[in-house]
C-alpha cells in the first residue's frame, strides 16, 4: 500500500524545502509531526500540513493504521519562478526572483517494507 500527497505552487524556495524533507525523509510519521511541530522554519509547517493530508489520505481510502505509517520518501520540485522588477537609482532596475516548488509525500506500511526488504 502507497498513498501519496501532494502540494503544488508552494511559495518556498526549493533550496529551503529540501532542507525540511531532508530532516523527515525516512522517519516513522510520528516523530515527523513532531520534529514539523516545534521547527521554526516557515517550510515545516507546509510540509506538516501537507503529510496530515498524506495521513488522513491513507486512514480514508486505504483504512490504513495510522501507528504503521512510515514516510518513504519525500521529492521536492522546482516550480514557476515569479520575476519582479525593483526600481533603482539612475534609471535601472533590478529583477528579483520568487522561486516556488512542488513537494509529493509518500506513504507506507512499516510491515511491508520489512517483509520486502527480507525476500531480497
Amino acid at each position: 500500500m502507497e498513498v501519496r500527497a501532494y502540494l503544488k505552487g508552494a511559495k518556498l524556495s526549493p533550496q529551503k524545502a529540501c532542507l525540511i524533507a531532508d530532516m523527515v525523509r525516512g522517519l516513522d510519521v510520528e516523530k515527523a509531526l513532531d520534529l514539523l511541530s516545534f521547527s521554526k522554519q516557515k517550510g515545516a509547517s507546509l510540509v506538516k500540513k501537507l503529510l496530515d493530508s498524506a495521513i488522513s489520505n491513507a486512514e480514508n481510502n486505504e483504512n490504513a493504521d495510522i501507528d504503521n505509517l512510515k514516510i518513504k520518501s519525500i521529492i521536492v520540485n522546482k516550480g514557476l519562478v515569479m520575476k519582479r522588477i525593483k526600481i533603482r537609482a539612475r534609471g535601472r532596475a533590478d529583477r528579483i526572483t520568487k522561486p516556488m516548488c512542488h513537494i509529493e509525500i509518500k506513504l507506507s506500511e512499516k510491515k511491508q517494507e520489512e517483509e520486502n526488504g527480507s525476500e531480497s
